[in-house]
């Protein structure tokens, strides 16, 4: 799936605690982080979504200096 009209995620969440990423988005996704809870996606609430941003504003400084060397 490419799309050359929408911009690179910054955030993926994969749900029910996998790692992989079953051929999603494989290139889009090489410099943005993967959030994977042990919720199902029916138990996902606000407060995944909550820690998932979290996570994310703690790392973004590291992204953003890992996309700038490459």
């Amino acid at each position: 799936m490419y799309m050359s009209v929408a911009p690179e995620p910054d955030l993926l969440i994969r749900t029910s605690g996998e790692n992989r990423l079953s051929n999603f988005l494989l290139w889009q996704t090489t410099n943005c982080p993967l959030y994977s809870p042990t919720a199902f996606w029916p138990e996902l609430g606000l407060w995944h979504l909550v820690w998932a941003v979290f996570n994310f504003q703690r790392s973004y400084h590291y992204f953003e200096k890992k996309k700038k060397q490459l």
